[in-house]
């Protein structure tokens, strides 16, 4: 009985202790197999990409036909392409004159191609100095035409330059107007606004200033706007920027070229003084004198002429350098004191009384020639006599002053 329980115990033991060594291999081997099994899912999965064939080499690195251009034709050289480039200059600096290219119209200007880059911007208050109202951008910047800008600005954050037309025409303008004050020229300009001190006139596209004084015979009122005068500097001064003319001026130098002494002109009563009469003709100031105003005497003046009074006079003396003129109506009278009775009268028949008048001087210096000839001829005819003896060939010690004489009267 106890032996076959020991028997039965050897036998339980060597099976437990079969069955853990065997464990782990049994377990090692599944795992192996099942490593086997998923192998194949794997590779089943993966794709080989083919890499580019010969032909796609080729074709990334095409570039498209290339024709064989000999340098012989050409009038230029590498090495001479190479050297203008480094010979040339981008002055693009504040200031400079460039050269460009409007290109297209944008956002209230015009883009520019001046070479940098990138395009200028050029703004509309920049494009013409003279600007007229309800004028068009491409009625001062026509496109694909090549003109001077000068730069306003440095280049912003995108590398873009401001430049301007208006400052080069600015510039452009000065040099004109002092080279017309130079030559002291008579100039034609427009009225564009009239203030309480006068008016507003465009000269070269600069603003210059005309007193209400120097007006000929007009007021600086709205009618004036748009009117032509012509004027003359009185002031020109570019540091200021200040420019101030005359109308008065320009008229009385044109008209002072005209006129000449016994020319019958019609004027108007400005002003009385106690020596006479201040009468403008035409824009200018003349004097008439109280003792030119009739041969008779005058008492008082203002019983024969008043401010604003229309009147003919004739002029007998003209300063044609300070524009002054002196005037006359006694020399319109046909008796002596017609200006104190009828005034209207000798105004009205001025013309033919200065003719009359012309025909009396002229007369009398007819006269007053032959007088002196006379004295002259019976000076040489006394000296004749006295030198009787003398030879024939001798010469007249007076002839030399008789023809002096001749030539003065002439």
């Amino acid at each position: 009985m106890k032996f076959c329980t020991a028997t039965a115990f050897t036998a339980f033991f060597a099976t437990a202790t079969a069955f853990s060594v065997s464990g782990p291999s049994y377990r090692s081997g599944v795992a192996l197999n099942s490593a086997v099994a998923e192998a194949p899912a794997e590779a089943e999965t993966t794709i080989k990409v083919r890499g580019p064939t010969r032909f796609d080499t080729l074709k990334s690195k095409y570039k498209g036909f290339r024709p064989t251009i000999s340098s012989e034709t050409l009038e230029f050289s590498y090495d001479d392409f190479a050297d203008a480039v480094a010979n040339t200059e981008y002055s693009f600096e504040r200031h400079s004159i460039v050269k460009g290219t409007c290109v297209e119209y944008s956002n209230g200007g015009v883009l520019v191609d001046i070479g940098a880059k990138a395009s200028a911007f050029l703004p509309e208050s920049e494009a013409a100095l003279i600007q007229p109202q309800g004028c068009e951008l491409s009625d001062l910047v026509e496109l694909d035409t090549e003109l001077d800008f000068q730069i306003i600005s440095d280049e912003d954050e995108n590398g873009q330059l401001l430049v301007s037309r208006r400052r080069i025409q600015y510039r452009s303008a000065w040099e004109t107007v002092l080279g017309l004050q130079a030559s002291d020229s008579i100039l034609e300009a427009e009225v564009i606004g009239v203030n309480r001190g006068g008016a507003i006139c465009l000269v070269e596209g600069l603003r210059a200033f005309l007193p209400g004084s120097h007006l000929a015979g007009q007021l600086p009122n709205e009618d004036l706007v748009g009117q032509t005068l012509q004027l003359k500097f009185l002031e020109v001064n570019q540091e200021n920027n200040k420019l101030v003319v005359s109308n008065r001026k320009a008229v009385v130098e044109a008209q002072m070229a005209n006129l000449s002494r016994g020319d019958v002109v019609d004027g108007l009563v400005k002003a009385l003084k106690p020596y006479g009469a201040f009468i403008e003709v035409g824009g200018m100031s003349g004097l008439l004198h109280i003792s030119q105003i009739s041969f008779k005497r005058i008492e008082d003046l203002e019983k024969v002429l008043q401010p604003g009074m229309q009147v003919k006079c004739m002029i007998i003396d003209h300063d044609k350098v300070n524009g002054r003129i002196a005037l006359s109506t006694k020399t319109l009278e046909k008796e002596p004191g017609d200006m104190l009775t009828d005034p209207q009268t000798v105004f009205d028949n001025a013309e033919e009384t200065a003719q009359e008048y012309h025909r009396k001087m002229e007369e009398e210096r007819q006269a007053r020639e032959k007088t002196a000839r006379d004295i002259v001829l019976g000076l040489g005819d006394s000296l004749d006599g006295l030198n009787g003896d003398d030879d024939g060939d001798s010469s007249d010690p007076l002839a030399d002053v008789s023809d002096s004489l001749d030539s003065l009267l002439s």
